[in-house]
């Protein structure tokens, strides 16, 4: 298991004004279900019945009651089995999909006071491009891969008005350096990067307007070792130096425990245990967290 650093500070900001400071995300009771539904659905679904799926109807409730808070520059992680709604969870903060019902407020969207699940579409990409940026799993559904790695940050500053081409080429080269991927590329196709390397170029994607909040989404699975370990020390320099807002979802303890400060443990579509990291993995409460813990450390 990766050893766990003190956590780090966000950048300008001392712990006692964090403390200070409204929350930069309010979510409450987020559910997303698929299918027609029927009144018992929540009642007969979740971790006490080990199943998603209601035996009455079939709709599957990939989460339910998801209520958390964030505060700016601070780093939160979802931890859970396949299945759990971790995901599910990203994207409908994101916007790729609708909650079924449900509340989440953006300190930098109408100062905090409005629902963004309410948002027009236009609202929705305006929230896309200025105020959240994601990192996928899978890298090849965050880039375009057929334009090149500088094209694919380009197009994340266009969106946001940028205009001289230019800036544009000095921005989007800059980040990717600063994401190790060589200047030399910048005009290659991603399509013919390694994994590691496209997951770089996403970050950089990702994070080039500057966005109070990033979600990352198994940030890395299915990548080596190595490449794992150059990805999250990115991640933790990128979180340092910038004061960014970290929501992060992992089903690999050691990422949670090296990139987090808090944790939400879901299972089934429900979070079953929340709290400081370390405390969850030092004395885990809830059963199935327990199972997750002593998995890594047998």
């Amino acid at each position: 298991m990766i050893s766990s650093p003190s956590p780090p500070q966000p950048a300008g900001l001392s712990p006692s004004s964090l403390q200070a400071c409204p929350p930069l995300l309010r979510v409450h009771d987020v559910t997303k279900r698929y299918g027609h539904g029927c009144p018992r659905c929540l009642e007969l679904t979740g971790p006490e019945h080990e199943t998603n799926a209601c035996p009455i109807c079939g709709a599957i409730t990939a989460c339910a009651g998801v209520s958390f808070e964030l505060a700016r520059g601070r780093t939160l992680g979802i931890v859970g089995e396949s299945g759990s709604g971790k995901s599910t969870l990203l994207a409908a903060l994101y916007g790729d999909i609708a909650p079924t019902f449900g509340e989440a407020y953006l300190g930098t969207f109408a100062d905090g006071s409005r629902n963004i699940f309410a948002a027009s579409a236009a609202e929705r990409r305006q929230l896309r491009n200025f105020a959240m940026g994601i990192v996928y799993q899978h890298p090849q559904k965050g880039l375009n891969l057929r334009i090149s790695a500088g094209g694919n940050v380009a197009e994340r500053l266009m969106a946001v008005q940028w205009r001289r081409v230019a800036d544009i080429r000095e921005r989007a080269g800059g980040l990717l350096t600063r994401m190790e991927v060589p200047s030399a590329r910048m005009d290659d196709l991603p399509a013919f990067f390694s994994g590691g390397m496209q997951q770089r170029v996403q970050i950089a994607k990702a994070v080039a307007n500057e966005p109070p909040l990033l979600l990352l989404d198994e940030p890395t699975s299915g990548l080596d070792v190595s490449v794992q370990a150059g990805v999250l020390d990115l991640i933790r320099e990128l979180q340092n130096q910038s004061g960014i807002t970290l929501l992060i979802v992992s089903h690999d303890l050691g990422v949670i425990r090296l990139l987090t400060e808090r944790t939400l443990v879901m299972k089934n579509g429900r979070v079953v245990e929340s709290g400081l990291t370390d405390q969850i993995l030092e004395d885990p409460q809830h059963p199935y967290t327990q199972l997750l813990v002593s998995s890594i450390n047998p």
